[in-house]
């Protein structure tokens, strides 16, 4: 008769180790536990069955990239200065080119009117009604490109200047362009100079004529917009100058109400 083996569960091809003189643990069912690839113990469950949770901040999303943790503030917008800036720019270039410079500084008149117009020049002061000159990168640029194509425009300006003040976070931003030389028809230049304007990237609304100030000549202000933001505009034209300055934030009355004090601190006579 003969003998039983002395190990009743042979090793598995395989399998490495033997599992002993004990058989396989069962499922419930009957069924054997399922082996892990590579012979490593299955994941260790969570109480009830749930699987491990996830780290704090790391929610899962579409195509299995996590998100990040909601609770934290959004990131800050870039600001749009730049975009006003240019947009501004492209203002100032037509209120040069679209009419306006060519009865700008056209005819030389020995009348009294004229020679006051020579003795006109535009600055830009420190401050202008109570704001300081912006020290922003991009405005800064920004005035010097308004300064060249003033001067590449009108070269037989005998002064030109383009400049921002204040800041756009405190919604009191103002840019300002203007040029002196002899003007001899201040009204066609006026109305060519916002024909021009309203041919830019600017929504220009309705100018309407307003009080120009002690230094006399024409203004027109009206509402304005560019990239979202409200403008006040006004445009000035004298015997001796043209300007515009644009108030950020503002309406065409509001700016109307700042004209005279501004350009009286931007114009000045020798």
């Amino acid at each position: 008769m003969s003998q039983p083996p002395s190990d009743p569960y042979p090793p598995q091809p395989g399998s490495g180790a033997p599992y002993g003189s004990y058989p396989p643990p069962q499922q419930p069912g009957g069924y054997p536990a399922p082996q892990q690839p590579g012979g490593y113990p299955p994941p260790q469950q969570q109480p009830g069955g749930y699987p491990p949770p996830q780290q704090p901040g790391a929610f899962p999303a579409q195509g299995g990239q996590p998100y990040g943790d909601p609770s934290l503030p959004p990131a800050k917008k870039k600001s749009n200065v730049g975009k006003i800036v240019l947009i501004s720019l492209a203002v100032v270039l037509v209120l040069c080119l679209g009419g306006a410079a060519i009865t700008f500084f056209a005819v030389k008149d020995e009348v009294k009117e004229t020679v006051d117009a020579t003795k006109t020049r535009v600055v830009a002061p420190a401050t202008l009604a109570g704001r300081a000159k912006s020290t922003e990168p991009a405005l800064l640029n920004g005035a010097k490109q308004l300064e060249t194509e003033l001067k590449n425009s009108l070269p037989d300006a005998t002064s030109t200047v383009g400049a921002f003040y204040g800041t756009a976070a405190k919604k009191n931003l103002v840019m300002i362009a203007a040029a002196s030389g002899l003007n001899t028809n201040p009204s066609k230049t006026l109305d060519d100079t916002i024909k021009g304007a309203g041919q830019s990237e600017v929504q220009l609304g309705e100018m309407k004529k307003v009080d120009a100030g002690p230094l006399g000549g024409e203004a027109k202000c009206g509402d304005a917009e560019a990239a979202n933001v409200p403008l006040g505009v006004c445009v000035w034209s004298d015997k001796g100058s043209l300007g515009m300055i644009i108030i950020y934030f503002k309406s065409g009355d509001e700016a109307a109400a700042e004209l005279p004090a501004m350009r009286g601190q931007i114009q000045q006579k020798s």
